[in-house]
């Protein structure tokens, strides 16, 4: 049942109460399953290895992964010294929020909430442009893109309608099976002893990671990194179940930093097996496309048949669409807490902030997110767009811009809490909320640069669009907009401005000290 609580703002119980998320909905595997499940390991690996591989850092592709894993480690630091203090639905907006104030906190949750809403259409069209292929070539039938985005739209909002444990029993089957498969051909080539070159151990080497495929320059090695690091993104979402998970102080941290540090090293160990068993000079040929009739899927179809058969490649072409739809979903539930979050504050429109009676799931804002999400496929569908090529690739470079500024301030806020305003002594340190978010915000900020450096190389046949040259003022837009809002609130209504980004779990609520 919905469950009202008193919400709690700055310590400070208020008397109103909201609509309360259904709490102990799912344990600490439970929200690791959802934060991967958001990553996608089988759709980073085959959408984002081959680029690294081929037109970014060549054989040093899994040193990539090395690096973005050391920085994101970091990042993950700070990021969960403020978990074990705040938990709210809202996650970067209620940390940002209370780190930098509610100016930035509004700013930051309306770049999250775009970014989250467009990441579930995105991946929607990679889902129905896997899923026409492995019809059209397994089954024999063909039927436009759009009945698979519509299908896979419908489904997910169907399950959404339910707690979570429903989905992160789904999602925990699927991603078990994604990760068995790469898993499984990357012990093969391992146990196998690797290709032509063997286990090559230079792929590794962290320095590798900054040099370009074959020696070329930075701006190479500067797309293989922001892919690299494109590959993690959702693993925050670990924060966003708090409301919802049993002891969230505990499982909230410990969710995020098995998802960082365990993905990294799956990431590494998967691309360096991957790199290894088609050979460094094979391998880079097939991900740029010199080698006719092949393209980037070979680089893992390949080894899968010489090592574990035929039937291991069209087990692999289903998970790639299984994993691409448990990522759509799990993109879903984040959209759908972020516009709950804001939405129980009385901001956007405060019906989204409502529970259902019965699964404590934010069914309001899920249905707006499914609506908003079949609005963008249908808009691409009829503008006669590709579901991969436009609709995946511009939504995606979309949500990352957006999500890794919020990012990149959300590490400053950790700063901003425990050493500005001086919250909570007992958890502050020198480097665990200091030293690590600072360098983690830098880095972030970095991986940004790198995002808008290459993001005519990143979109590739897109570049040319409207929607593409958009991008940049659709991001400020939406940044300018919540400061907009924020500003608004403080001038015409003091007591909304007061509950801006501070609505946060009473159990679990910070108290000044």
């Amino acid at each position: 049942m919905a469950v009202r609580s008193g919400e709690t703002v700055d310590g400070q119980t208020g008397g109103g109460g909201v609509d309360r998320l259904k709490a102990d909905s799912v344990g600490l595997v439970g929200v690791v399953f959802m934060a991967i499940a958001t990553a996608a390991p089988i759709t980073a690996m085959t959408g984002n290895l081959p680029i690294v591989v081929g037109q970014g850092n060549g054989v040093g592709a899994p040193a990539a992964y090395v690096l973005a894993t050391v920085v994101l480690t970091v990042f993950s630091v700070g990021y969960v010294a403020m978990a074990r203090h705040i938990t709210a639905a809202g996650a970067f907006y209620g940390y940002i929020s209370h780190g930098l104030g509610r100016v930035a906190g509004m700013a930051s949750g309306l770049l999250a909430v775009l970014a989250y809403i467009v990441f579930e259409a995105s991946v929607i069209g990679f889902f129905a442009y896997s899923l026409r292929g492995l019809v059209r070539s397994q089954l024999g039938v063909d039927l436009g893109w759009g009945w698979y985005a519509l299908f896979g739209l419908v489904v997910i909002g169907v399950m959404a309608w339910f707690d979570l444990h429903l989905t992160a029993g789904l999602l925990g089957v699927a991603l078990v099976l994604e990760i068995g498969v790469l898993g499984a051909v990357a012990l093969a080539v391992l146990v196998g002893g690797g290709g032509p070159d063997g286990i090559v151990g230079e792929a590794v080497n962290p320095l590798n990671a900054l040099t370009g495929v074959g020696g070329s320059g930075a701006a190479a090695a500067g797309l293989g990194l922001f892919f690299a690091f494109c590959s993690w993104v959702g693993f925050e979402s670990t924060a966003m179940y708090g409301e919802e998970s049993r002891d969230p102080k505990r499982v909230v941290p410990r969710a995020t930093l098995v998802s960082v540090v365990g993905v990294g090293l799956f990431y590494v160990f998967v691309s360096w097996m991957i790199v290894s068993g088609n050979g460094v000079r094979h391998a880079i040929d097939v991900a740029s496309g010199a080698v006719p009739g092949k393209d980037g899927n070979s680089l893992f179809l390949d080894p899968l048949g010489a090592y574990l058969g035929a039937w291991a490649v069209k087990v692999f072409q289903w998970l790639v669409v299984t994993g691409s739809f448990a990522c759509a979903m799990a993109f879903h539930q984040c959209a759908a807490r972020y516009l709950y979050a804001i939405g129980r504050e009385g901001f956007l429109l405060p019906a989204l902030g409502r529970t259902h009676p019965r699964y404590g799931s934010p069914h309001v804002a899920s249905v707006v997110q499914s609506g908003i999400a079949g609005a963008l496929v249908a808009a691409f569908l009829v503008a006669g767009m590709d579901p991969y090529a436009h609709l995946y690739t511009l939504l995606a470079l979309l949500g990352t811009m957006a999500i890794l500024i919020v990012q990149t301030l959300c590490s400053f806020a950790v700063v901003g809490y425990f050493h500005v305003q001086g919250r909570h002594p007992e958890t502050k340190h020198w480097f665990r909320t200091l030293v690590a978010p600072l360098l983690g915000g830098v880095a972030m900020a970095g991986v940004v640069a790198l995002l808008v450096l290459n993001k005519d190389t990143a979109a590739g046949a897109a570049a040319g669009t409207l929607l593409f040259r958009l991008i940049p003022y659709l991001v400020i837009g939406a940044f300018v907009g919540g400061i907009v809002l924020a500003l608004t609130m403080r001038r015409r209504s003091p007591e909304r401005y007061a509950r801006m980004g501070r609505v946060i779990l009473e159990e679990a609520a910070v108290e000044r000290n």
